[in-house]
């Protein structure tokens, strides 16, 4: 197993990762120059595990300067189980605690109930009930 930053390259391995992966919404920012945007506002920060040079697993990771956001935390079904998830999740917060930032979020979909599992099994996580979240999308007119 190998831990290393994404990079643009990887765009189509992990949206087949994440397009296969139960729970996980694809959205216009998943897209080739959105995405390369995200990596380059937050350098070093989104990381995937490597197998045998495939990918199995990835979590996109930025932040607004105090609080980090987690997203796309995914793991090949066929290789769930063997504490990927968690090994990205510790360099994630080490990266992000790095840069000053100690508290971070993670919006999971309600219905996804293994993403829903994973993170209530999480001993350093907590659930809110506390807060409703709210988006808005610019139109494009």
């Amino acid at each position: 197993m190998s831990v290393r930053p994404i990079v643009p390259a990887d765009h189509p391995a992990l949206l087949a990762l994440w397009r296969r992966t139960p729970g996980l919404q694809l959205r216009g920012e998943d897209d080739f120059d959105p995405f390369c945007a995200y990596l380059e506002r937050n350098p070093r920060l989104s990381l995937l595990v490597e197998l045998d040079g495939r990918i199995v697993a990835s979590l996109l990771v930025g932040h607004d300067g105090r609080r980090g956001y987690l997203q796309h935390l995914a793991v090949d079904e066929s290789c769930r189980g063997r504490g990927f998830a968690r090994a990205l999740l510790d360099e994630a917060l080490a990266g992000l605690a790095g840069l000053g930032i100690d508290k971070s979020h993670v919006f999971v979909l309600r219905d996804a109930p293994q993403a829903l599992a994973f993170w209530a099994a999480q001993a350093d996580w907590e659930g809110r009930g506390d807060i409703q979240v709210y988006s808005t999308r610019r139109s494009s007119e």
